[in-house]
């Protein structure tokens, strides 16, 4: 199977607290294809987002919709709260798309209903994690759903 494009899901305005980790997801994603949202782990992007004046929120959000359609799977770090995020993954539920939410219990938030209540162990798995786990999850998650997938070094 050709290179999967990956639509990643993290908190850009909700608060930019786990960004380093975003950029680490985002390098393990690259191992199972292009990440259309790689944008989202850049550390010069603070909570008032990308230069939203210039590009416009329309702009934004039509560019990321057309990703996320484009998109073969989803991946979500759904522990700091964003209103972006649970948009982009309940347009993903109705566009019928493979995801997987990740969630770090070690954070003391408690994960909101609407996301751990839409996993259905099918299209749409909610787990928690512990980033030293990060790769082994990954590993997991893509073998089960996309077996036919060549990983990349």
């Amino acid at each position: 199977m050709a290179a999967l494009r990956v639509y990643f899901c993290g908190s850009i305005r909700g608060g930019r607290e786990d960004q380093a980790l975003y950029e680490r997801i985002v390098r393990e994603l690259r191992r199972y294809g292009t990440v259309l949202t790689e944008h989202v782990a850049r550390p010069e992007i603070g909570v008032r987002g990308e230069d939203a004046e210039a590009l416009g929120d329309k702009f934004i959000h039509d560019r990321d919709m057309d990703w996320l359609n484009q998109a073969d799977v989803v991946v979500a770090e759904v522990t700091q709260p964003s209103l972006g995020v649970g948009y982009e993954i309940g347009r993903a539920v109705d566009m019928n798309k493979r995801i997987l939410c990740l969630f770090r219990p070690s954070s003391g938030r408690a994960l909101s209903a609407m996301i751990r209540g839409a996993h259905n162990g099918k299209n749409v798995l909610v787990t928690n994690y512990d980033p030293a786990e990060l790769a082994r999850i990954l590993d997991q998650y893509f073998a089960a759903m996309f077996p036919e997938l060549e990983l990349r070094k």
